[in-house]
């Protein structure tokens, strides 16, 4: 797998940072979860092929562990706000200078400077300090935030991975490590770059969803069926939207040029209707084989058993049998399947202390501590 030998030291948080981890464990990345003592709901399912070692961060001794074990990583991921590693001992100037060769990612919401740095945030934050969520939604109607999807996982995680996988080769050449300052205002602006480059030439001038690409357009929008579901209709350029008209088999001659933007309510109305008359497995039929542009809209559970999902093998079933999607892209060489087992916290505690140089005696004393926990363990009261 490409990233194969490859270990990544991944402190436990939420969304972005496992995403980024899973991202690389997924290429072939080994991937050790940092997870604390304290028993808790593990709400954390971007796990998948990680390990799993518990330290209590309050102990002097479990701190000495922790930095061990990011002393030994190639890369280490930390989701804090700023100079929380730093008041541990744990930022990256210490450990790097140790570590010449470290890469020290660090995925937050604001970045690392800016009147924003300290303070809290979510998603939907990140999306409106950067520009996007003011894009989002229908005309006249507020923005519309879309799941946590743009801010956390596409300009967070995805933008994070991005940022080691550079770094990671840049290392080749220069032998160095770096810090990856990846945080969730530029990187959902920066994944939105299209909007903010074609800025004035006609794609997204107007008022939101009043745009090609934007809901705007009837021709690049969703309908609702006559069983209550919906299909996708994206027929942009001139032949697509031709064979659009002819599959709902409308009057072309008798409608109005295409990018008339001032008939496009008016269309759209007409295209409702049309659709509206049939159920989206009869569109289905109808529009599947053709350059129509035009796709029944699957919900999360019916997208694993679309034809064309399963003969390409899209999703897998996880250990608790639950669809998930298979990493992307496809590697012609080094492309596997990842590995499916979710770890349980502290699973892996005493195989990695044993790697790190501690002997039975001395895992047994931390444990006694209270300064690490194997899975099933109870924590220590000290």
């Amino acid at each position: 797998m490409a990233l194969r030998g490859i270990k990544v030291v991944e402190l436990a948080g939420l969304a972005p940072a496992p995403y980024a981890g899973m991202i690389l464990s997924d290429f072939g990345a080994r991937v050790i979860r940092v997870d604390r003592t304290k028993p808790m709901i593990v709400m954390d399912r971007l796990c998948r092929g990680k390990q799993s070692i518990a330290l209590n961060w309050k102990k002097p001794q479990g701190l000495d562990v922790l930095r061990k074990l990011c002393l030994s990583a190639d890369v280490v991921i930390e989701p804090f706000r700023p100079g929380v590693m730093e008041k541990m001992g744990l930022g990256p100037d210490l450990l790097t200078k140790e570590n010449p060769r470290l890469i020290y990612a660090r995925m937050t919401g604001f970045g690392q400077s800016g009147v924003y740095k300290n303070m809290a945030g979510h998603d939907i934050n990140y999306l409106a300090t950067s520009g996007v969520l003011s894009q989002l939604g229908r005309k006249g109607e507020r923005p519309d935030p879309p799941i946590n999807l743009l801010g956390d996982f596409a300009g967070g995680g995805m933008v994070c991975a991005l940022g080691i996988c550079m770094a990671l080769l840049e290392r080749v050449n220069s032998g160095k490590g770096q810090v990856v300052d990846a945080n969730m205002v530029e990187g959902s602006a920066y994944i939105s770059s299209f909007t903010f480059m074609l800025a004035g030439m006609g794609l997204f001038d107007n008022e939101k969803g009043t745009n090609l690409l934007d809901g705007g357009a009837h021709f690049y929008d969703t309908y609702k069926t006559s069983d209550g579901k919906y299909m996708a209709v994206g027929a942009i350029e001139p032949q697509f939207y031709k064979a659009l008209i002819e599959g709902l088999q409308l009057p072309a001659d008798e409608l109005p040029s295409q990018m008339d933007m001032s008939t496009w309510p008016d269309m759209r109305e007409r295209l409702a209707k049309v659709f509206s008359t049939k159920s989206r497995e009869e569109w289905t039929r109808v529009f599947d084989g053709t350059d129509a542009c035009v796709t029944p809209i699957m919900t999360r559970d019916e997208a694993p058993g679309h034809p064309h999902n399963q003969e390409n093998g899209s999703f897998l079933i996880n250990e608790i049998g639950h669809p998930e999607p298979v990493p992307a892209p496809r590697l012609s060489r080094t492309w596997e399947l990842p590995r499916l087992a979710h770890p349980v916290v502290g699973e892996h505690t005493p195989e990695i202390l044993a790697e790190l140089g501690y002997k039975e005696d001395e895992v047994r004393h931390l444990q006694e501590l209270g300064a690490v926990v194997s899975a099933g363990e109870a924590p220590s009261k000290l």
